[in-house]
């Protein structure tokens, strides 16, 4: 918003501290900028520049805030469907979002492996065969402490409803049930 299109008395939406809030203007600040009523809290705001105007407080009038995906077109495609939609071209504008890859964790993985191995095995043993199912990567240097404590908390929290048991000194075995 331009400084001579501001008008004192009116309710603007301004934002301040993040949020988008209607502003009574008041009065002229001294040190430039205005100083105005948050209509919401009811207490004095200083507004420093006409940046912060949004436009007139009745949001069903003016826009606040830009829209983001203005210009833009969606990630699915959602905007072109749209517009073939409105055009009545139906199967010109229509596309199917890919589904997203499912995400497997490592506790999981490490489940899975432990069934399949039929034997006890440590963190490190289970963190390499996951890795070599090539399911799951790490960028971390310590995945199998990461999974060490994993283990430790389900068996702690689920008790015997648990998928680990451990055996020995760090290994662990599937619980089958």
């Amino acid at each position: 918003m331009k400084k001579n299109n501001v008008k004192l008395g009116a309710v603007y939406a301004v934002k301040v501290s993040g949020s988008v809030v209607p502003v009574r203007l008041d009065r002229e600040s001294s040190h430039g900028g205005w100083l105005g009523t948050n209509m919401t809290t009811r207490k004095e705001v200083r507004v420093k520049s006409a940046q912060r105007l949004r436009g007139l407080w009745p949001k069903k009038t003016m826009p606040i805030v830009a829209d983001k995906s203005e210009g833009k077109a969606d990630d699915n495609g959602v905007a072109e469907t749209v517009a073939a939609v409105e055009k009545g071209n139906l199967a010109e504008g229509v596309t199917v979002p890919e589904a997203k890859k499912e995400r497997h964790s490592l506790l999981n993985l490490a489940a899975k492996v432990l069934a399949e191995a039929g034997q006890p095995l440590n963190c490190k043993e289970m963190v390499e065969r996951v890795l070599a199912t090539g399911l799951w990567t790490s960028d971390g240097k310590t995945p199998s402490a990461t999974l060490y404590s994993a283990i430790l908390r389900e068996t702690r929290t689920k008790g015997e409803a648990a998928r680990f048991r451990k055996v020995e000194r760090g290994k662990f075995e599937a619980v089958t049930k």
